[in-house]
C-alpha cells in the first residue's frame, strides 16, 4: 500500500514538472517571438511618425521605427515564399525550354517542329511571369486566391513543359549537347583571351605614358632654369669629392626628375653621415636643366651631387656602343613602339617588356660604369623606382670575394632561372650557360669597379650585344645581357637589402618591406602613376618635396 502511494505521488510530481517545463518553454517562445519578427515599417502620416518617434526613444534601436507583427501579418510570409518558389520554377523551366529550342534549331530536320514548340513554351512562361509581376513584388499585399490562381496556371505549363521535354529527348543526340557546350566554352575562352590581351595592352600604354603632373613639373623647372641661368651654372672646377674613392658613391640614371629626387631624398634622409655620400645623377640633355634646378634648390645635408647629361661622355657613340647602333634599326623601333592592339599583342609573353625605356641610352649606361668613373673603386647603382629605407654604407664593408656585382638573387623553385630570360635553343647560349642558374635583380647593385676592369665585363657585354642584333639570344631589356655579362661574377646579397615587386605584387608583407634596406617598385604600377597600388604608394610619397613651390603648382598633394 505504501509502495503504491509512493509511486502515485512520484508520477504526479513528474507530470507537474513536465507541465511546468512545457509552460515555461511556451512562455519564453511567445515572449521572444515578437522581438524576432520585427521589421521596419514605412511611416505613412505625420501622426504615425510622431507617435513612432516618441515610442522609439525607449527602444534599443532609436534610429529605426519598428512595429510588432500581428498574426494577420505573419500569414503573408508563407505566401511571399510560395510566390517566390513558383517564380523560380517558371524561370528554371523557361531556361530549359530555351536551351532545347537552341539545340533543335541546330538539328534543322526532325526537330523543326520541336523548335517551334519549345520557343512557344519559353515565350508562354515568360508571358506568365509578366502577367503576374505584382505577385512577385515583396512589398505588394498578397491574398490566397491570387497566389492559388498563379500556381494553377504555372502547374499547367510546367506539366506541358515536362511532357514536351520527355518526348523530345529522343530527338537530341548527346554528342550535339557536348559539342554545344564545347563551343560555348571555346567562345568564352576566346573572350577571356581578348580581354587579357586588351588589359595587358592598356597597362603597357599606362606605363609608357607621362602623367600631366610630371610633365608640368619638368616644364616649370625648365622655365626656372631659363629665367635664372646664373643660379644653376656648374662651377668651373668640379669639386674633388666627386672623384674621391674614400667617399660613398651612388649612380642614378634617369630622365624622371621627381623619381630621381625621391631616390636621393630617401638615401640622404636615412644616411648617418650624409656629407660623406656622393650622388652621380645622369640624365639626357633634354632634362638636364630641370634636374639642375631640382637638385640645386636646396641643401641635401651636405651630400655632394653631380648632374650631367650622358651626351657629355664622348666615348658613348654608335661606333663604340652596340646599342646606339642597333637603335637605328627600323625593326627594333617597331618592336618597341608598336601601338596597334592587334600587332602589339601578338607576342603576349614579352609584351610587358615592349617599353621604349629599353631604347634609351640611360638604360644601358650601367654597362659603362668603370669608364664613366675611372678613379672610383666601388659604386652603388640605384634605379629611379626605388626607395632607400636605411643607411647603406655597410655595403662598402662587404667582402666581394673578387666578384664584380653584388645583387639579391630572385630565383625560387623553377622561377627566375636563366632559362626564362634567354633562348637556350640557340647553340651559343646552350654551350656557355646553365639554364638552371639563379637570376638576380637590377635596381640596387653594388659594383667592384676594379674587379670589373680585371674581368673585362664591358667587352663581354659588347660581344654578346653584337651577337644579339636580331634578338635571337634574348628579347627583353637589359636584365638578360646583365645576367650574361656578370655570369659567375655575381655575389649574392642577403634578401633584406633589396625587396622587389612593389610595382606588380600586392601580396608582399609589410614585415618584409619594413625590414628592407631598399624597396623596389619594379613593374608597370609605378608609384607616380595613377595605377600604383595604394598600400605601397605612401612608402614613396613621403620622400616627395611637397615643400617645393613648383611641386605644389603641379597639383602634387601630400
Amino acid at each position: 500500500m505504501a509502495i503504491s502511494n509512493w509511486r502515485s505521488k512520484r508520477n504526479a510530481a513528474t507530470r507537474h514538472f513536465f507541465l511546468l517545463f512545457i509552460g515555461i518553454f511556451a512562455a519564453a517562445f511567445f515572449i521572444l517571438l515578437p522581438s524576432t519578427t520585427t521589421t521596419p515599417v514605412v511611416v505613412g502620416t505625420e501622426e504615425n511618425s510622431a507617435s513612432s518617434s516618441s515610442s522609439a526613444s525607449d527602444l534599443y534601436l532609436p534610429s529605426l521605427h519598428f512595429a510588432r507583427r500581428s498574426v494577420l501579418a505573419l500569414r503573408s510570409d508563407p505566401l511571399n515564399a510560395r510566390a517566390e518558389l513558383i517564380r523560380k520554377q517558371v524561370g528554371d523551366h523557361a531556361a530549359v525550354a530555351s536551351a532545347y529550342a537552341s539545340y533543335a534549331r541546330r538539328l534543322n530536320l526532325e526537330s523543326s517542329k520541336q523548335t517551334r514548340l519549345f520557343a512557344e513554351l519559353a515565350r508562354n512562361l515568360s508571358l506568365l511571369l509578366s502577367a503576374h509581376r505584382p505577385l512577385l513584388d515583396p512589398a505588394a499585399p498578397l491574398n490566397e486566391d491570387s497566389v492559388r490562381g498563379f500556381e494553377r496556371g504555372v502547374k499547367e505549363r510546367i506539366r506541358a513543359a515536362r511532357f514536351l521535354i520527355a518526348d523530345a529527348k529522343d530527338f537530341f543526340d548527346n554528342q550535339l549537347k557536348i559539342q554545344k557546350l564545347k563551343d560555348t566554352i571555346f567562345a568564352v575562352n576566346e573572350q577571356l583571351s581578348k580581354a587579357k590581351k586588351a588589359g595587358a595592352f592598356s597597362s603597357m600604354i599606362a606605363a609608357k605614358s607621362i602623367p600631366k603632373r610630371l610633365h608640368c613639373l619638368a616644364m616649370r623647372l625648365m622655365e626656372e632654369r631659363i629665367a635664372h641661368p646664373d643660379r644653376y651654372v656648374d662651377p668651373p672646377i668640379p669639386p674633388p669629392e666627386l672623384e674621391d674613392p674614400k667617399l660613398y658613391h651612388y649612380a642614378i640614371f634617369s630622365d624622371n626628375v621627381l623619381a630621381a629626387s625621391v631616390v636621393l631624398n630617401s638615401a640622404v634622409h636615412n644616411a648617418r653621415e650624409p656629407w660623406k655620400h656622393v650622388f652621380h645623377v645622369v640624365t639626357d640633355r633634354m632634362n638636364l636643366g630641370a634636374m639642375q634646378v631640382m637638385f640645386r634648390s636646396k641643401d641635401y645635408a651636405g651630400a655632394h651631387i653631380e648632374i650631367v647629361a650622358y651626351e657629355d661622355y664622348k666615348f658613348l657613340n654608335s661606333s663604340y656602343v652596340p646599342v646606339l647602333r642597333q637603335l637605328e634599326s627600323a625593326n627594333l623601333q617597331r618592336f618597341y613602339f608598336e601601338n596597334k592592339l592587334e600587332n602589339a599583342t601578338k607576342d603576349t609573353t614579352n609584351m610587358k617588356f615592349r617599353n621604349p625605356k629599353y631604347l634609351s641610352m640611360l638604360n644601358h649606361l650601367r654597362f659603362y660604369l668603370p669608364e664613366m668613373y675611372p678613379k672610383l673603386h666601388r659604386i652603388l647603382f640605384l634605379d629611379d623606382d626605388i626607395v632607400v629605407q636605411r643607411d647603406l654604407t655597410a655595403l662598402w664593408k662587404i667582402d666581394m670575394d673578387g666578384k664584380v656585382n653584388g645583387a639579391v638573387e630572385t630565383c625560387f623553385g623553377s622561377f627566375h632561372r636563366y632559362a626564362q630570360y634567354m633562348n637556350f635553343s640557340h647553340p651559343l647560349i646552350k654551350e656557355k650557360f646553365d639554364p638552371k642558374a639563379c637570376g638576380w635583380a637590377y635596381g640596387m647593385n653594388f659594383f667592384d669597379l676594379d674587379a670589373w676592369r680585371k674581368e673585362k665585363c664591358t667587352e663581354q657585354y659588347h660581344y654578346w650585344q653584337n651577337l644579339n642584333e636580331n634578338r635571337t639570344l634574348w628579347k627583353l631589356g637589359t636584365l638578360p645581357p646583365g645576367l650574361i655579362t656578370f655570369y659567375s661574377t655575381t655575389k649574392p646579397l642577403d634578401k633584406s637589402w633589396h625587396v622587389l615587386g612593389l610595382g606588380y605584387n600586392p601580396s608582399i608583407s609589410m614585415e618584409e618591406i619594413n625590414n628592407a634596406a631598399v624597396v623596389h617598385f619594379n613593374g608597370n604600377m609605378k608609384p607616380w602613376l595613377d595605377i600604383a597600388m595604394n598600400q605601397f604608394r605612401s612608402l614613396w610619397t613621403k620622400y616627395v618635396d611637397y615643400d617645393m613651390e613648383l611641386v605644389r603648382q603641379c597639383n602634387f598633394a601630400a
